[in-house]
């Protein structure tokens, strides 16, 4: 009886074993299920503050959704129906019920809460850039000529040509022409406060430059188009004269008050940021406020740094790294020394007003832990010298781009961490307020429980510099073997990667493939090498006349890190990157081509003398390495492209065709040279038929996801060769 019974424990031990490992597959994520987690961009609230606007975007595909600020228990947003799938040039009809959307040339109401929308007007022509009056009464816009023979609408937005600027009043849409002109193309309109002038911008121009390289042939194109910006000018809302302003176009324009507003020009060699003060009556813009820089302006766009009025016009506020770190300042509108209003070792950006002046929210990362961010409120209270600043969110994860509500007394804001992507909150505008979740964009069917959080490391670069990195472990890795590690490279440069999910949807679809690798044995290591935002000026200029130098050997001396970790094995380390992570990429499988066992470039530059050359790019590239003549030895070390003979291990190349960022034909060279030198038995190439830069639609990110899998499964897993 006893080994009887002792058979049955047996047997019963064995079948829990099984029904836990069950357990554990059935929680395991798929690609099938990180193709369906959501990102909500760009909230806006309604006029009453009562509930939140947003488009979620699934695969590359949106979808215009309402949320409740106040949400219930159970409450989730609901699809507006008829929004179509972007909030771009949306705006409130004056009643505050509906969104206002521009579709096919017309105008429409979507009523916000849900019932029927309806067409405003209707008209056989083409019309765009639609603009409501301050007081939301009427509507600008452009309307293109009809083609004369045909009495058919050209296409909108149109290229050169002529254009009628329009006011159509909402209510019974009587319509007056502001101007007719048969050689100028209005591209957008905007309203000055007062509503008594209307701001026009030249459509742009598009020049296109066409290449076909020996090394591809001339049956296909490859086309670049250098677009040249349109010009600026006032017009009286009852017609006139057009007054046109200072040479170049003004975009981003924040008005000062009914007669002036500012922009910001940063110079071609990007060591000058101005801001200027407009006067749309003409004349020269007075500089306000003027930064200069001996290597280049390093701040990203995504700071939001640009200078912005207070909706009084008494005070305004930008972002500067003048002392080493990107801070925020205020000065007088009417001119005068700003006043630095945070200091610290770590960046504030993303600064917005409050509607009644007295504030500013704004998004920082902690001075020890640069991946987290959270919200605070700076209290101006007309004093910028006395300025108090509370913490508004805590804990860990990312908070980035509050906005205010119309009242002033919340933030809507973005939240990510280690076991949630990207999604919406609403707080109050106080220290120790609860945030409240608006939605969900994780598929119910993912177990977040299984996601693995980052733990932040360093380790010594090639001068000693100690390189901040983000290393993920599997949960219950058996340490006491070595297993395969994949070194991820994120592109921009002026990156980084966050203590979670990353911010940016572009990204944070690497970082759920990471946590996929993860769960099935791989460790990961993502380093934020020079070049990196997150961490001052001097970290982001290290790149300056050494672009793919110390801040490559930044990115591949991850490696050297995981040679420390007595569970990785050394010999089966993968390495990818995308667009300036797959340029660094190919530098490390040329430089070190032993290094790596196998390696992914997905949309790489392969040679940065090819990238100045497109228009596109070519001032981005001279502001950190000059110009191909002016150092050669700089733009010899910044092209993996010359040095793809010493290749010894398997390479996948993923690339868009459509791809604006990183040309495709980077791409058809770098095969091409790898063939030429022998190499095509180590190359995979895909080819991504009008897919960009960022992978985005569905068919593509399942393909490229099993593709990467599969290859570094190939290569990586035990079992495989460890010889060249």
């Amino acid at each position: 009886m006893k080994h009887v019974a002792g058979l049955l424990a047996l047997i019963s031990i064995g079948c829990t074993a099984q029904a836990a490992s069950q357990a554990t597959d059935a929680r395991r994520l798929t690609i099938e299920q990180l193709i369906d987690i959501r990102h909500p961009p760009s909230p806006i609230w309604t006029p009453d503050g009562r509930a939140i606007v947003f488009a979620w975007d699934r695969a590359g595909v949106s979808k215009v959704y309402v949320a409740a600020a106040n949400p219930g228990p159970a409450a989730e947003p609901r699809e507006l129906r008829g929004a179509g799938s972007s909030l771009a040039g949306a705006f409130w009809s004056a009643d505050g019920r509906a969104l206002m959307l521009s579709r096919n040339g017309d105008l429409w109401r979507v009523p916000i809460d849900g019932s029927t929308p309806s067409a405003v007007w209707t008209t056989p022509q083409a019309e765009f850039g639609m603009a409501p009056s301050p007081d939301g009464t009427r509507v600008a816009f452009v309307r293109a000529f009809v083609d004369a023979g045909t009495g058919a609408p050209p296409v909108a937005p149109p290229g050169r040509g002529g254009s009628e600027v329009i006011i159509r009043t909402i209510a019974d849409g009587r319509e007056t022409l502001v101007v007719r002109s048969d050689d100028y193309m209005a591209g957008s309109v905007g309203w000055s406060p007062d509503g008594q002038s209307l701001v026009l911008t030249d459509a742009p121009r598009t020049i296109r430059h066409e290449q076909t390289p020996s090394y591809s042939g001339s049956k296909i194109i490859y086309t670049v188009n250098e677009n040249v910006p349109g010009e600026t000018a006032v017009i009286p809302a009852t017609g006139g004269p057009l007054t046109r302003l200072a040479a170049g176009g003004f975009g981003g324009r924040r008005w000062l008050d009914a007669r002036h507003f500012l922009v910001d020009r940063t110079s071609p060699d990007f060591k000058r940021r101005t801001t200027l003060v407009v006067d749309i009556g003409g004349g020269e813009p007075k500089v306000l406020n003027e930064e200069v820089e001996e290597k280049f302006w390093s701040m990203t766009g995504d700071a939001g740094g640009g200078a912005q009025p207070s909706p009084d016009g008494k005070w305004i506020a930008f972002v500067s790294d003048r002392d080493g770190w990107d801070h925020l300042y205020v000065m007088p509108a009417s001119g005068g020394d700003a006043v630095q209003v945070t200091k610290g070792r770590f960046e504030a950006w993303r600064p917005v007003w409050s509607p009644d002046s007295q504030r500013i929210a704004f998004d920082a990362n902690r001075p020890d832990r640069y991946g987290d961010r959270h919200l605070y409120v700076a209290t101006i209270a007309g004093n910028p010298s006395r300025t108090t600043i509370a913490a508004v969110t805590s804990g860990r994860g990312t908070n980035i781009s509050p906005q205010w509500s119309p009242d002033g007394s919340r933030l809507v804001y973005q939240h990510t961490d280690p076991h949630n992507s990207a999604d919406l909150f609403v707080v109050d505008a106080k220290p120790n307020a609860t945030p409240v979740r608006l939605s969900d964009s994780m598929p119910k069917a993912i177990d977040r429980l299984t996601f693995v959080e980052p733990e932040m490391v360093h380790y010594a670069g090639p001068d000693g510099q100690q390189v901040p990195a983000w290393l993920f472990v599997p949960k219950g890795l058996d340490r006491s073997r070595k297993h395969p590690a994949v070194v991820w490279i994120h592109g921009d440069g002026v990156n980084q990667s966050y203590d979670g999910w990353h911010v940016q949807r572009n990204y944070a679809v690497y970082y759920s493939f990471h946590q996929y690798l993860l769960q099935k044995g791989y460790v990961v290591i993502a380093p934020d090498y020079r070049g990196s935002i997150g961490y001052g000026r001097a970290w982001r200029e290290g790149v300056y006349m050494d672009v793919g130098g110390k801040d490559a050997k930044d990115a591949w001396m991850a490696a050297t890190y995981l040679k420390t970790l007595p569970y990785v094995d050394t010999d089966r380390v993968g390495v990818w990157g995308l667009s300036y992570g797959g340029f660094f990429t190919l530098i490390a499988v040329t430089d070190q081509p032993a290094l790596f066992r196998a390696a992914v470039d997905v949309a790489g530059v392969v040679d940065y003398a090819m990238y100045y050359e497109d228009p596109y790019h070519g001032g981005w590239t001279a502001s950190r390495i000059g110009t191909p003549e002016q150092h050669p030895d700089v733009y010899a070390k910044a092209s993996p492209l010359s040095h793809v003979d010493r290749l010894e291990r398997p390479l996948l190349v993923l690339h868009g065709t459509s791809d604006v960022n990183v040309p495709y034909l980077h791409s058809v060279r770098l095969i091409d040279e790898l063939m030429k030198k022998g190499k095509g038995h180590l190359v995979s190439f895909m080819t991504y038929p009008g897919e960009f830069h960022y992978f985005t639609r569905e068919h593509v990110l399942r393909d490229a996801w099993h593709r990467v899998e599969d290859f570094f499964n190939a290569n990586l897993k035990p079992g495989r060769p460890t010889t060249n």
